[in-house]
């Protein structure tokens, strides 16, 4: 019989609001991809474009696979809506051995892969990075058996950020990659004036593990409050466990060929001149800025909330569809003016992160160029994670397996034409390339958003269209990227901080005082946070 509103009410512990949630998972991401962002001017300070910049890239990908694969992505898919909906229902006691049975098998299987990985390091690079020799290539090797158990700590530390997510302590579990990169960024600068940049690499490779380590113990003390009897067991025999690991599987696939896709546009940058790998490395780092502040920090806020909905199948599909277009409309209000900015201001945003030392002004306006093809799929992948995230919720995760199968079919076909032969036919440098890997990735990733919200329109019902909003928020953030650009033509090149600061503060201004008079609620809501009451 079909649970009646009431009965939902008296069950469930009321959600908390989307917005005070997603606050909170945007103020830890904010730190820590702040933090992100000074580790990788440092780092571009010391290494630039080099052969060990492309190296160090290429190295952190392998092991960061295991942590992708089994970190946050898949736990907050298969863990979280198992977990989230028992502490709904008040059974504590099975949410703990469900916690527990999690963290034991984690334990198991990445200390198995960890080691395979290791072993195996050379034949990794040989399909990772076939167009790597010689030195670099060794360099590569060593610096992956390095950053292996580091990857391992950190698929631990994925599973300390569902459960606090479940719990709803949100800030720690973003935060807590702060110390990760404070690490990095402390070895920099003890090492980095007196080493030659392969030694370097390694020593630096070894403070990323000790950055681990950290990540992982700033989260185990509150984790270890809240899982009062974490013990270890496997717990296979226990429902809610099965159901767990029957989700992990798809996930676990699904983000697989996601991280193949990342894996083949790294691949296909090593047959590129040198710095291909450091710059479409530099440009993700800018890239995923928005999307983890904006897209995940509501899509992770939502996915506790809408795993504990309680009540018949069309109450939840019409609280589905609610919480729905409140998250596209707050994700899409900020992501458009961040992929209007990368698209016309980029070199300007780049040279204010990464432009010191060995990175010049000609490596910033190249990685502007990897940059303004990401722009085309920002909001694509962004949007897609709140819709993928509502998938998990409803236990679903096989559908967005088969859209990102599609993605990663997409990616590459367009990835190999853009990259290695559309430079040819277009007369212009190979190393321009790697914006063509960019650029099939966001058309790609327009593709599986497109397939997401069919399909999820299909099941929960359609959330209204929102044309009007959207026309909007582009017509403002072109008006403000107009500004933005007049400005930057009349204060030219000077210091990449200063020049930033005259033309992105001027454009953030425009945006937000265009949306505003356009009557845009999410402006006059931002505007009313950050101006004092008169």
């Amino acid at each position: 019989m079909p649970t009646s509103i009431g009965e939902s009410n008296r069950r469930s512990t009321p959600a908390p609001g989307i917005g005070r949630s997603a606050t909170l998972v945007a103020a830890g991401i904010f730190l820590s991809r702040i933090a992100g962002l000074l580790r990788d001017r440092v780092f571009a300070h010391y290494f630039g474009n080099s052969d060990a910049a492309d190296a160090f890239r290429a190295a952190f990908r392998i092991p960061n696979f295991l942590q992708n694969l089994f970190g946050e992505g898949v736990l907050s898919a298969s863990f979280i809506p198992v977990y989230a909906r028992l502490r709904a229902e008040a059974n504590e006691e099975e949410a703990d051995k469900v916690a527990s049975a999690v963290a034991s098998l984690l334990i198991l299987i990445t200390s198995t892969l960890v080691l395979a990985g290791v072993l195996a390091t050379p034949y990794l690079i040989d399909v990772i990075a076939p167009g790597f020799h010689g030195a670099k290539r060794e360099l590569t090797i060593r610096l992956v058996r390095i950053f292996f158990p580091g990857a391992g700590l950190l698929v631990l530390s994925a599973w300390c950020l569902g459960i606090l997510n479940s719990h709803r302590k949100f800030f720690l579990s973003y935060a807590a990659p702060v110390v990760w990169n404070a690490a990095i960024i402390t070895t920099l600068l003890m090492y980095g004036g007196h080493r030659a940049q392969d030694p370097l690499a390694i020593v630096v490779a070894w403070g990323a593990v000790v950055g681990s380590a950290l990540q992982l113990g700033v989260q185990l003390p509150v984790v270890l409050r809240l899982v009062r009897r974490l013990r270890p067991i496997l717990g296979t025999g226990l429902a809610s466990v099965r159901e767990v690991i029957r989700n992990f599987v798809p996930v676990l696939f699904s983000r697989g060929v996601v991280q193949v896709s990342a894996y083949v546009d790294s691949l296909i940058a090593s047959f590129l001149p040198t710095g291909a790998v450091a710059a479409l490395a530099y440009a993700q780092t800018l890239y995923t800025l928005p999307v983890s502040l904006f897209g995940m920090s509501v899509s992770a806020a939502e996915l506790p909330a809408m795993s504990g909905a309680l009540g018949s199948e069309s109450e939840i599909a019409g609280q589905l569809r609610t919480r729905l277009g409140k998250g596209v409309r707050q994700i899409a209000f900020l992501v458009v003016p961040s992929a209007m900015a990368f698209l016309a201001l980029g070199d300007v945003v780049t040279a204010a992160i990464y432009q010191s030392g060995k990175f010049s002004r000609a490596d910033a306006v190249y990685v502007w160029g990897v940059l303004a093809g990401s722009s085309i799929g920002l909001l694509a992948s962004s949007l897609g994670r709140l819709y993928s995230s509502t998938y998990y919720a409803l236990r679903d995760t096989r559908t967005p397996l088969r859209f990102a199968i599609v993605r990663v079919v997409l990616t590459t076909a367009l990835g190999l034409f853009f990259a290695l032969r559309l430079p040819g036919m277009l007369g212009i440098d190979r190393s321009w390339g790697v914006a063509g890997l960019t650029a099939s990735a966001g058309l790609a990733g327009w593709a599986e958003f497109l397939l997401l919200r069919w399909r999820l329109h299909q099941r929960i019902g359609a959330v209204p269209a929102a044309t009007a909003f959207f026309a909007k928020l582009w017509t403002a953030a072109a008006l403000s990227a107009a500004a933005g650009w007049g400005i930057k033509l009349i204060v030219g090149h000077r210091h990449p901080v200063l020049t930033a600061i005259a033309v992105l503060v001027p454009y953030g201004v425009v945006y937000f005082g265009v949306t505003s008079l356009m009557a845009v609620p999410e402006a006059r809501m931002v505007l009313r946070r950050v101006l004092p009451r008169g």
